[in-house]
């Protein structure tokens, strides 16, 4: 990760009461089913993952924070794109401590192009938390998504030991196939 990325202050996350956000955007921002299955629903099928990133890195943060770590602490992290009709329309970042990360039997390094949402909403075991929402910073954002104001969401899966905090950034591909749905196949 760049310097920069450190660098920026955190955002102020909002939950679920926060009146300023459009209303067509709320139904996504907050939706507690799978994301994963309802863009693959809005594409009509053609949906897939590209891997972007992912190892151990000292986390942000608001990430140590959510995940109630002492600040600086690594962990393991895996940035993704979401992709509807090829184009990317979320990014998502999960991340988990680096203790949970080894000793889980998710084995979260072996995911590859799998949706970590299949496996989250799959298996019963995962509670989710209250789900927040930020206009995500842009240099957070891989270089060629780096625009101001987008929205993201984001909770914490809790199994036992093991805390996952999935944030989830909707990107301009995708606010234009909420307009302009693709044709189905």
């Amino acid at each position: 990760m760049p310097a920069e990325f450190f660098e920026t202050s955190s955002p102020l996350w909002l939950e679920q009461n926060d009146t300023t956000v459009h209303r067509g955007a709320r139904d996504w921002l907050f939706d507690e089913g799978s994301l994963t299955r309802r863009l693959t629903d809005l594409a009509g099928g053609r949906f897939a993952i590209q891997v972007l990133e992912e190892g151990f890195e000292v986390l942000r943060a608001d990430e140590c924070e959510a995940l109630e770590l002492p600040a600086g602490s690594t962990g393991w992290a895996r940035e993704v794109l979401l992709c509807g009709v090829d184009t990317p329309w979320v990014f998502a970042r999960t991340v988990t401590a680096r203790q949970a990360a080894e000793a889980t039997d998710l084995e979260l390094p072996a995911l590859g192009n799998r949706s970590l949402g299949d496996l989250l909403f799959d298996n019963s075991a995962f509670l989710r938390g209250p789900i927040e929402i930020c206009q995500y910073p842009s240099q957070w954002l891989p270089e060629t998504h780096q625009v101001e104001g987008l929205w993201a969401r984001r909770s914490r899966f809790d199994r036992d030991e093991t805390h996952l905090l999935v944030a989830e950034v909707f990107l301009t591909g995708f606010w234009g196939a909420l307009m302009f749905p693709p044709a189905k196949p």
